[in-house]
């Protein structure tokens, strides 16, 4: 970044944050940020913000590297593949975008400008001159330079993100909160579908490319159900930007409001920048990126079934879209994926969402020996603490298609869903004990899992409970 007029040079915090009213400036400064509506719905980013600054305020560039940042944050083996996992890419380009709004927003009263430059994960730091106007005159001129950078940073990272999983990660785009528009962020837009089509090309390559030779995992139920199906697969991916529109309105959005896109019908009424950066978050298809490694596993099975996975976001959809005789992956629980509540009769363990505390809880309508009527996470924003999720196989309404969903009352719980369901050896004594015949047609079912959330991670995944449900397919696995 150049110096401008009013605008120190971009600089590292630990070369601002000499003195202690300094770094304690900057601290107060990070905290507001991560306290902010821009960070509240992501506690991942909000860790590794916090973190990073921590680091470098510390002068320990070292820990600054990508497999430490993985290591140290997200709980990763030491020497973990960062080539296979792209959690701290992700995180950072999603911590770019976040900051870029919270400084649109909050320009006129920020004292500093932090931003993460691409290809690094140590913080740069830009200082208004103390001339009494803040940061307001200089975003104008030196700090508009400043924040186009790390915006073309920004989307840079998410495409070099795209092309590194394509092929053995499989990736769809990740949300991106997107500021309000200045002349300048009129292209924002653009630049998400621009993204969006870079995915869907990086999809096509993927699975028109031919198969490797070496030895696959087999799949088994549910997988099998779907993938032993003469009928397409099509998987849609959860929709990220819908809690955080909940926030805004006060309500839920039903599947029926989704399917009309109309999203912005709750009782808060919004004034017009609200509305604004709403319309604005809302262009374009986008999906979550904690169902990038959910994708990756289920790719890989349907390659050693011979078969394509054809991979939507759930915004792309059309309730038309689903009355097919395909067979359907759904990620998500109906507060982030709404389509699922299409098929929430067909569930004993069923989504509600709370109001009161804006999250879901998962209701038993069938509660069995020793099971509880309700199952509420204690895990919330940046807290840990438990979760639950389920696995459901059901038929598609007056379809011959098979329905999987994958559904956390958090992101970590859909995680844990999507890892147990791709793993075979965790999986079948699973549903032997749940007492389902493997050989025979298939059974609809449900397993609800229980499981601790930790910085955003899932782990300690157990059985719950195990439900077979009426309704079988003459399917074979």
């Amino acid at each position: 970044m150049q110096s401008m007029d009013r605008i120190e040079d971009t600089k590292t915090l630990a070369e601002i944050a000499r003195s202690v009213e300094d770094t304690a400036a900057i601290r107060k400064h990070v905290a507001e940020i991560v306290e902010g509506k821009e960070f509240r719905g992501s506690p991942r980013s909000r860790k590794f913000l916090c973190y990073v600054v921590e680091q470098a305020i510390a002068g320990d560039f070292g820990s600054l590297k990508e497999r430490v940042i993985g290591a140290e944050l997200f709980g990763r083996p030491p020497a973990y593949e960062t080539g296979e996992d792209a959690i701290v890419r992700v995180t950072a380009s999603d911590v770019r975008k976040r900051l870029l709004h919270y400084y649109d927003i909050h320009r006129a009263t920020s004292e500093f400008r932090i931003c993460i430059p691409l290809g690094s994960y140590v913080p740069a730091i830009v200082r208004a001159r103390g001339n009494g106007t803040g940061v307001t005159d200089a975003a104008e001129g030196g700090g508009q330079l400043a924040a186009a950078q790390v915006l073309a940073a920004s989307h840079q990272d998410s495409a070099s993100a795209l092309q590194e999983l394509a092929i053995a990660s499989p990736s769809v785009p990740q949300p991106a909160m997107t500021p309000p528009p200045r002349r300048g962020w009129l292209l924002l837009p653009l630049a998400g579908i621009l993204l969006v089509a870079l995915n869907l090309a990086l999809w096509a390559f993927y699975w028109s490319r031919p198969s490797r030779t070496e030895a696959r995992p087999i799949p088994t139920l549910p997988l099998s159900a779907i993938f032993n199906s003469p009928h397409s697969v099509q998987l849609i991916t959860s929709d990220p930007n819908m809690p955080e529109i909940e926030r805004f309105t006060g309500g839920q959005i039903t599947v029926s409001d989704y399917a009309s896109h109309n999203y912005l019908s709750g009782p808060n009424k919004l004034n017009s920048e609200e509305m604004l950066f709403c319309r604005i978050v809302l262009n374009g298809s986008k999906a979550s990126s904690d169902d990038v490694q959910i994708i990756a596993n289920i790719a890989q099975l349907a390659q050693a079934s011979s078969r394509k996975v054809d991979v939507h976001a759930a915004r792309q959809i059309q309730l038309d879209d689903l009355r097919t005789d395909d067979n359907f992956i759904f990620l998500g629980s109906p507060r982030s994926d709404p389509w699922t509540d299409l098929f929430s009769d067909q569930l004993d363990f069923r989504f509600v969402f709370d109001k009161a505390t804006q999250s879901e809880f998962i209701l038993n309508v069938n509660p069995r020996a020793n099971e509880w009527p309700a199952y509420t996470p204690t895990a919330r924003g940046s807290l840990a603490g438990d979760t639950f999720a389920i696995i459901a196989l059901v038929q598609n309404p007056d379809q011959d298609g098979q329905v999987l969903l994958l559904a956390g009352a958090t992101a970590e719980g859909t995680v844990a869903a999507g890892k147990l369901v791709t793993d075979k050896t965790r999986l079948l004594p699973v549903l032997q004990k749940c007492g389902i015949n493997l050989s025979g047609p298939v059974q609809h079912f449900e397993l609800l899992l229980h499981l601790d959330s930790f910085a955003g991670s899932p782990s300690h995944i157990d059985v719950e409970a195990c439900h077979v449900l009426p309704g079988n397919s003459p399917h074979k696995s």
